[in-house]
């Protein structure tokens, strides 16, 4: 077992997960991303979850637009309520994001890396 799979085997195995997701899909990284965000919403899904895929939704070239997109046309089918509750997750995630990005800077401020 790999040292990181020792410290972290849920989060490794969500990684590969996630990897064979990308891998046996036939749709290109951006509409990947926009399908599995529209997933996120309609599971209710904890504000890991999409701080974990808006990562990778800006690394396959999406922006805030296009996430706005997505919650703009799946609102009619999942309900405004999901998507108001989608938001705010969306919006706790990029305040752990923040958050994880100050303790690194501090980190390597006292010269600790990661």
């Amino acid at each position: 077992m790999t040292e990181s799979a020792a410290e972290a085997p849920v989060l490794d195995l969500l990684a590969r997960m996630t990897a064979d997701s990308v891998d046996t899909s036939s749709l290109d990284p951006g509409t990947l991303m926009l399908v599995r965000i529209a997933a996120l919403v309609a599971v209710d899904a904890p504000p890991f979850s999409y701080l974990t895929n808006l990562a990778a939704a800006g690394d396959a070239g999406l922006d805030v637009e296009d996430v706005r997109g997505v919650l703009a046309a799946i609102a009619p089918i999942v309900g405004t309520a999901r998507v108001v509750a989608a938001t705010g997750r969306i919006v706790d995630a990029l305040g752990l994001a923040l958050e994880v990005a100050e303790q690194d800077a501090e980190i390597a401020e006292e010269g600790g890396g990661r």
